[in-house]
């Protein structure tokens, strides 16, 4: 994965350009915290529930033929949580108050993410491949493909069993 300081950095830049940020953290698309500047939330805790909906949005837009997934807002009484695909392998979720400008959070949250995946890519690429238990292992019934940003979807390899009469 990428240097922790280079994805610091670049959160730093985010939090300058959209000044009502509360918070933002890079993760794996496995809810692995990257990086993380996120003042009273625990990242892992948002990073692994990040995975969970990252999943689910994935699905979603699959089964509704929306194309691939690019990003997911939510908005609570007291603020959004934006989760943007940063590449294959990592996200980028922030945290804004309530009066952020949206149109302004979403225009520097894809171009963050955009970066950060170019920076977390950069360094898979050189990174040497590894075997036995720090690959990850996929289940023999399904194979996995990817979106058109790159995260992984994973489809049953057979239909499912139909009912009988």
């Amino acid at each position: 994965m990428a240097d922790e300081v280079e994805l610091l950095a670049e959160l730093q830049r985010l939090r300058v350009r959209v000044p009502q940020l509360t918070g933002a953290l890079v993760a794996s698309v496995d809810g692995l915290v990257l990086a993380g500047d996120t003042p009273g939330v625990e990242p892992e805790s948002v990073a692994a529930l990040t995975a969970s909906a990252l999943g689910v949005a994935q699905r979603l837009a699959d089964a509704t033929g929306q194309g691939a997934f690019r990003e997911l807002l939510v908005r609570g009484a007291e603020g959004y949580i934006a989760t943007y695909a940063a590449g294959e392998a990592a996200v980028l979720t922030v945290l804004a108050e309530d009066r952020a400008n949206v149109g302004r959070l979403h225009l520097e949250g894809r171009r963050a993410g955009a970066r950060i995946g170019e920076l977390v890519g950069a360094v898979e690429e050189s990174a040497p491949r590894t075997r036995g238990r720090a690959r990850a292992r996929k289940p023999p019934a399904t194979t996995t493909t990817t979106t058109e940003t790159g995260l992984p979807v994973r489809r049953p390899t057979s239909p499912p069993p139909q009912p009988t009469p």
